[in-house]
C-alpha cells in the first residue's frame, strides 16, 4: 500500500484513502477531510476519529494511530477510553461550584415562593459562590466547607445557618446529578450556633426608638434616609423596601400593593401608608421620577435599585451595629405597637404579612384588616414623630382612640 503524503491529503478525491495499519483519510463530497482508524475489538469492527485535516497533520494522525494501537495491544478499547475521558471532562466542567449552584437555584425556582428564591440567590451569590468559586462539588470536603461557613458566621451571623442549609442543598443536588459520589455528604451539623429569629437586634425601648428615629432623620444620604424611613413607617421586609416600584404605589389611596411574586408568602400584600410615608415617597420623586424603582442605586452599586445592604451599612454608621438591624424594624413595630399602643395581634400580623397559623387558616383565612391597618399605621407614624420630638406624654393607645370613636 502506498502511504499518504501531505500533497495527496490536500488533493485527494472523495472517498477513503488509507495510510496503513487501519489509518485512513475520509474525504466527503463537501471537501471535509477526517482522519479515522478502523480496528477490531472483541470481534467487532469499530472506528475512531482523530480530527480533521489539515488541523491534524498527517504526522499527528500517525502518532494518534500508534497510540491507539498500543492500547489495543494492552486489551483496551481506545474509543471507550476516549468517551470516558470526554465524560470526565464534561463532569469536571459541570461540577464547578458556581455552575452547580446556578443549576440548583434554577431547579428550586419553581418550587419556592419568589421571595424565598431571591433570598437563597442572594446568599448563594453573595457568600457561597465567592467562597467556593474555585472548588468542585466532586471534591469539596467538610474542612473547607466548615472554614467558609465559620467566616460567613463571623460576618453575618443571622445568615450563617441559611448558608449552611443552602450549601447542603447544593451538595445533595450534585449527588442526584451524579456529579458527586453517592452518599458523600458534608458533616456540618452542630458547626454553627443556632440563631433564633428573635436574635435579630431591634430597638424596642421607646428611648431607643426615639434615638433611632432621630438618627435616621439626620442621615446625610437622601435616598438611603428615605428608604430607612419607609422601612420604619411600614415595617416591611428590607428586600421589598429596597426594590419598591412606582407602579405598585397608589399615593392617592395611600397604599402600596406588593405583587404576589415579590412576597415571601406568595400572596399579594396591601400596605397602608401614613401621611408621613406618602410625603416621604413624594420627596423621592426628585431622585427617581421616571424610573421603575423608587430608590435608585447608589454609586458603584450594580443592582437596578438601592441594595438592601446600603440600609444595614447606614445603621452601622449611625452607631446601631448590634443594636438594630434593617429586619429589626419589623420586630420593633410588632413589639412596640403591641405593648405601647395596644394594637391587636391579628392586625399586627396582617401588616407584617406573616403566614396564618395552621393549615386551615392558611387555606381559608383571607382577612387583611385593611381599614384597621390604615388607622394603625397612621397612629404608628404619629407615635414615631412624637418620640423623635420628645413629646411622648401625648401618646394615646389606639384602643382609647377607638373607645372615643
Amino acid at each position: 500500500m502506498e502511504k499518504l503524503t501531505a500533497l495527496r491529503c490536500r488533493t485527494a478525491s472523495p472517498g477513503k484513502h488509507f495510510d496503513g495499519r487501519g489509518l485512513y483519510l475520509h474525504v466527503k463530497q463537501s471537501g471535509a477531510r477526517t482522519w479515522r482508524l478502523a480496528y477490531r475489538f472483541g470481534d467487532l469492527s469499530k472506528t475512531i476519529t482523530f480530527g480533521n485535516f489539515p488541523e491534524v497533520t498527517l504526522a499527528e494522525a500517525r502518532v494518534r494511530r500508534d497510540d491507539a494501537r498500543r492500547l489495543l495491544r494492552d486489551g483496551k478499547n481506545p474509543s471507550a477510553l476516549r468517551q470516558e475521558q470526554q465524560f470526565a471532562d464534561r463532569r469536571a466542567t459541570n461540577a464547578t461550584f458556581p455552575t452547580v449552584a446556578a443549576a440548583w437555584l434554577e431547579h428550586k425556582r419553581k418550587a419556592w415562593a419568589p421571595a424565598t428564591y431571591r433570598k437563597a440567590k442572594f446568599i448563594a451569590d453573595t457568600y457561597l459562590v465567592p467562597a467556593f468559586r474555585k472548588c468542585s462539588v466532586e471534591t469539596l470536603g467538610t474542612p473547607e466547607a466548615a472554614d467558609a461557613l465559620e467566616a460567613i458566621a463571623d460576618r453575618v451571623p443571622a445568615l450563617a445557618s441559611k448558608a449552611r442549609q443552602h450549601l447542603n442543598g447544593i451538595i445533595q443536588f450534585a449527588i442526584r446529578k451524579r456529579l458527586r459520589e453517592d452518599g458523600r455528604i458534608l458533616l456540618l451539623r452542630g458547626l454553627l450556633p443556632t440563631h433564633r429569629a428573635d436574635s435579630i437586634p431591634a430597638a424596642t425601648d421607646p428611648q431607643q426608638v426615639a434615638e433611632l428615629a432621630r438618627g435616621i432623620e439626620a442621615y446625610p444620604i437622601p435616598v438611603t434616609r428615605h428608604a430607612l424611613k419607609i422601612a420604619m413607617l411600614t415595617a416591611q421586609r428590607p428586600g421589598n423596601v429596597a426594590d419598591m416600584r412606582w407602579q405598585d404605589l397608589d399615593l392617592d389611596a395611600a397604599e402600596w400593593r406588593i405583587p404576589a411574586e415579590l412576597m415571601k408568602t406568595g400572596h399579594a400584600h396591601v400596605v397602608p401608608l401614613s401621611r408621613q410615608a406618602v410625603a416621604t415617597l413624594k420627596e423621592m420623586g426628585a431622585y427617581s421620577s421616571g424610573r421603575a424603582y423608587v430608590f435608585p442605586p447608589l454609586a458603584r452599586q450594580k443592582t437596578p435599585h438601592l441594595h438592601r445592604d446600603a440600609l444595614s451599612a447606614a445603621l452601622r454608621r449611625m452607631g446601631f451595629a448590634g443594636k438594630h438591624a434593617t429586619h429589626g424594624f419589623r420586630a420593633m413595630f410588632r413589639t412596640v405597637a403591641r405593648e405601647r399602643l395596644h394594637v391587636s395581634s391579628d392586625v399586627l400580623e396582617a401588616q407584617l404579612a406573616h403566614r396564618k397559623r395552621g393549615e386551615v387558616a392558611q387555606a381559608y383565612d383571607r382577612t387583611q384588616f385593611i381599614d384597621e391597618r390604615h388607622q394603625v399605621m397612621q397612629h404608628w407614624a404619629d407615635y414615631l414623630d412624637q418620640l423623635r420630638s420628645g413629646e411622648t406624654a401625648s401618646v394615646v393607645p389606639l384602643r382609647r382612640i377607638r373607645a372615643k370613636g
